[in-house]
């Protein structure tokens, strides 16, 4: 007989049927189940290059080597189902390799990213896996208790200091200061294209917000122009000098800054000072 490679599958269900066949009434068996109907596929995989070389960013302590990450975006919310998927992702990802720990079970990390604190998916860590939640500051969360490290991101609480862009990843952006922020620091890196497509969805999901926010500098501009001409035209310096405070006042309760007054008034920083002292 021709030797070839035993298909021992198929016959192992046979032979769990022929075991349960006294209660396979009660029993539904399916064989070669699917689990999805697309293939496998994690949101962000980071590989730590050197292992000697730590991570000096708040969100990137706990890394290992191999560091999962399963972001949600605003309108989601972090389920228990969502920790189970990512925590299967870890043990397939580490099992699915040609060679027996070529991915070293304790180089694995998880990182979950949403926007509302999932106070039903920690409570039941909590109680069901005994894994306990230590706050570290600034949105960052551990959660102990389980031999793959993990940690909890509430993206709106990240530190505008070093995660500032990963922090702006919202959809309440507000007109007025916060939106002048993001453009001028957007304005520093517009080449990159990493910048570009964060910029281009921080936009679409505040695009309510900055309409408002345009629409307030463009109006503003166009009516301190109008007043400055008309004093101008008047010839009063007296009239030109109030027209400006008016001016000014009406930026500084939109909230608008320096820059934009800059722009718009054609004031310099010490003149638009001088009056903003005046005004106080």
């Amino acid at each position: 007989m021709k030797k070839t490679k035993l298909q021992w599958h198929p016959a192992f269900g046979a032979a769990l049927r022929i075991t349960l066949q006294d209660e396979l009434q009660y029993l539904e068996m399916q064989e070669e189940y699917l689990l999805i109907k697309k293939p496998l596929q994690m949101d962000i995989l980071v590989i730590k290059k050197l292992k000697n070389v730590p991570i000096r960013k708040t969100i990137g302590r706990i890394f290992r080597k191999h560091n999962i990450i399963e972001y949600k975006s605003p309108g989601d919310s972090l389920s228990i189902n969502d920790f189970y998927k990512v925590y299967g992702y870890a043990c397939i990802y580490q099992s699915n390799t040609n060679r027996i720990k070529e991915v070293d079970p304790q180089e694995l990390t998880l990182t979950f990213v949403c926007s509302r604190y999932p106070r039903n998916l920690l409570q039941h860590l909590k109680s069901v896996r005994g894994i306990r939640t230590e706050y570290q500051g600034d949105g960052i969360y551990y959660l102990k208790g389980d031999p793959i490290p993990m940690q909890l991101l509430i993206a709106p609480k990240l530190t505008g200091r070093e995660n500032y862009w990963l922090q702006s990843m919202r959809t309440d952006l507000q007109a007025g200061k916060e939106i002048q922020q993001l453009m001028r620091e957007y304005e520093k890196h517009r080449k990159s294209k990493d910048y570009a497509a964060v910029m281009d969805l921080i936009t679409r999901a505040n695009w309510e917000q900055m309409e408002v926010e345009k629409k307030m500098c463009d109006a503003l501009k166009e009516l301190f122009a109008e007043e400055l001409k008309e004093a101008d035209s008047n010839g009063r310096t007296e009239g030109i000098q109030q027209g400006k405070r008016e001016m000014i006042l009406a930026f500084l309760k939109a909230g608008a800054e320096n820059k934009i007054i800059k722009e718009a008034s054609g004031l310099s920083e010490e003149q638009i000072e001088e009056i903003r002292r005046e005004i106080k």
